[in-house]
């Protein structure tokens, strides 16, 4: 197709990681023509981006510019696009060049990454109210509209299913989380599998979408959307990609409040506090020295002048701590024996002030988290609660699976949702001797590796594989090609074990670019070398769906129709729910296991699993060219 053309021309500005991995979905997996914007060929993921310009076989073009400005978003063919992605780590050059790109053509569609969510909630009212203006159908204005994403947001959902059910790209309706599982050859169906997306070419490839696990032909090749024959019959020889049912979310529920008495309940708080902390070594030695002192000067004020022994040591304490009266009606040796103590007070004093601040915020810290119980078992460890572990938390705490966490800084974001959530708690280091077995990591079935030192989440991680060699292990790397390399070296270190470890940009890639190819498009799962999209499409008009039934609404190696709901907008002022890409549903619920014989009417919105190709013919009516590779 010709460059420029609207239905495959997108464009991206930006030089990061987001940028490189966009521009490689969009390309490799979407099939899309791209123009990438560079603010120089030479900073950030600018030279890998270029690479993709020099690959003869990939449609990706270059621009070099400082700035996204008027002139630059001409040249770079912003007026004909389809959607401009801006990733820029600067929100207002973002808000900038999205405001001239809407004038420059306001059916684009806009993917924006924002950092400032509140700010881009106006930005999204703002730039969707220009294709508002123009008279637009709501189809029109739901594929034309805006989006703004956060990287951070749209790698949490797979970080959580990473953790919590192991590999496999996710898929959010409604509140449902699904995903793309592998069932190895001659593996019987689950419960909870709904669809067999594909047939692998490898029958035991673990991770069909990684990149840096090679394709394995098989004999036949990879199928994508299969019919019932075919998925049956190569069952026994090959992997099978499934689409797994993993949990339905509902609202994180506070604490519940303890019924007991109040003084029963005070008495279980007590009991559990730290007071261990205050018989530290430091504590018993300082307070010791101060101890024996006094004794001695209570010894020299018996000789010196004979009293009762509550006085001999009652004015030595008074002494040391500067709170006696001056001794100058007494005698000398009464006098001398309390200059001594003053000046053993200057010595000792500071000691006994610093152990018991050290004692005293330890005691704090301690207190702000609780270990978990002793008899705890498969559970999730998280370590860091940054922007990216609070998000996690908040949403591992919707489903059913308990967690225990690890932050050495009590001032984290995350430390006070874990303990309005009243989720075990260490406020320690996570590489320090002992922490991660005070976290019970030997029982645990995952970790999730959050900190913002990449050196720093290897380190705990071998520290974990040493503990439980078959835990499940997510961890966060900001460098793509140390994440690929981390991947395989633990893989083949640990080949029981499953390790994942992704960039943000990597996860987040995905949901920007099922954004930029219209909001019907809820995600897009890369399988092998190709990849499917997940869709809605109304029934209503489309001779391939309406009138047919599930079973013959089915095109092998094209669609298939996974879910059915209503396409009407029920009015109600509740919240929507948000889904991969930017899409918003008020709607009644999808049934996700509709009988193959039900009749899809006029009425009806289907949830599509789809190829490229397929999708091109379900939302045009036009044949496709024939089949491209990728799709």
């Amino acid at each position: 197709m010709p460059f420029g053309q609207r239905s495959q021309h997108m464009v991206i500005c930006g030089d990061d990681g987001l940028a490189h991995r966009l521009a490689v979905t969009l390309d490799a997996v979407c099939g899309e023509a791209v123009t990438v914007v560079l603010p120089s060929r030479r900073e950030g993921h600018a030279p890998e981006i270029a690479a993709l310009h020099r690959d003869p076989q990939s449609p990706v073009e270059l621009l070099v510019a400082a700035r996204p400005d008027e002139q630059t978003l001409r040249a770079a063919g912003v007026e004909q696009a389809a959607a401009l992605a801006l990733t820029y780590r600067d929100d207002q050059v973002n808000v900038t060049a999205a405001l001239l790109a809407r004038t420059l053509n306001p059916t684009i569609r806009l993917v924006i990454r924002m950092y400032n969510r509140e700010r881009g909630k106006h930005l999204e009212r703002l730039l969707d109210r220009a294709v508002l203006a123009l008279g637009r159908t709501e189809d029109t204005v739901l594929d034309m509209s805006t989006t703004v994403l956060s990287d951070t947001d749209t790698a949490v959902p797979e970080l959580v299913s990473a953790a919590a059910v192991g590999q496999g790209h996710t898929l959010q309706v409604e509140g449902q989380v699904f995903r793309g599982v592998v069932r190895p050859a001659r593996t019987p169906l689950r419960s909870a599998d709904l669809a067999t997306l594909a047939v692998l070419s490898g029958a035991h490839q673990d991770d069909p979408a990684s990149e840096d696990s090679p394709e394995t032909p098989g004999e036949e090749g990879t199928q994508l959307l299969p019919d019932t024959f075919t998925a049956y019959h190569r069952q026994f020889t090959h992997g099978r990609l499934m689409l797994e049912e993993v949990t339905h979310h509902h609202p994180p529920e506070a604490p519940q409040r303890d019924r007991r008495s109040y003084g029963a309940w005070l008495r279980d708080r007590l009991a559990h506090l730290p007071w261990t902390v205050f018989l530290s070594r430091e504590i018993i030695a300082v307070f010791g020295a101060l101890a024996a002192i006094v004794a001695i000067l209570a010894v020299a004020t018996v000789l010196a002048e004979p009293g009762p022994l509550w006085k001999s040591v009652y004015l030595p304490l008074l002494d040391i701590f500067t709170m006696g009266d001056p001794a100058t009606d007494e005698s000398p040796a009464r006098r001398v024996l309390q200059l001594i103590a003053g000046f053993v007070g200057l010595a000792v004093l500071p000691l006994v002030v610093a152990a018991t601040m050290n004692a005293t915020e330890a005691f704090r810290k301690a207190s702000v988290g609780h270990p978990p119980a002793e008899d705890l078992a498969d559970h999730i460890v998280l370590v860091g609660l940054g922007k990216i572990g609070t998000r996690v938390l908040a949403q591992l705490r919707t489903t059913e699976h308990r967690v225990v966490v690890i932050e050495r800084d009590p001032q984290a974001r995350g430390v006070a949702l874990a303990r309005e959530l009243d989720v075990p708690l260490l406020l320690e280091d996570a590489g320090a001797p002992g922490v991660l077995d005070r976290a019970r990591i030997r029982q645990s079935k995952s970790l999730l590796v959050l900190t913002r030192d990449d050196g720093e989440n290897l380190d705990i991680v071998m520290a974990a594989r040493e503990s439980n060699p078959r835990v499940r292990v997510v961890m966060r790397l900001y460098d793509d090609d140390f994440a690929a390399t981390v991947s395989r070296t633990m893989r083949a270190s640990y080949p029981d074990a499953t390790t994942r470890s992704r960039s943000v940009s990597a996860m987040a890639a995905p949901a920007f670019a099922a954004a930029m190819m219209g909001r019907h498009v809820l995600g897009i799962m890369p399988v092998e070398r190709g990849s499917l999209l997940f869709t809605t499409v109304d029934v209503a008009g489309h001779p391939e769906l309406e009138g047919r039934s599930i079973h013959q609404a089915f095109r092998e190696n094209e669609w298939r129709v996974l879910a059915v709901g209503p396409a009407t907008t029920p009015q109600s002022s509740g919240p929507s729910d948000t889904l991969g890409g930017g899409l918003r549903l008020d709607r009644p619920g999808f049934d996700w296991r509709p009988s193959h014989g039900r009749t899809l009417r006029a009425g009806d919105r289907v949830v599509v699993a789809s190829t490229r190709r397929g999708l091109d013919f379900l939302m045009t009516g036009v044949q496709p060219h024939p089949a491209d590779p990728r799709t």
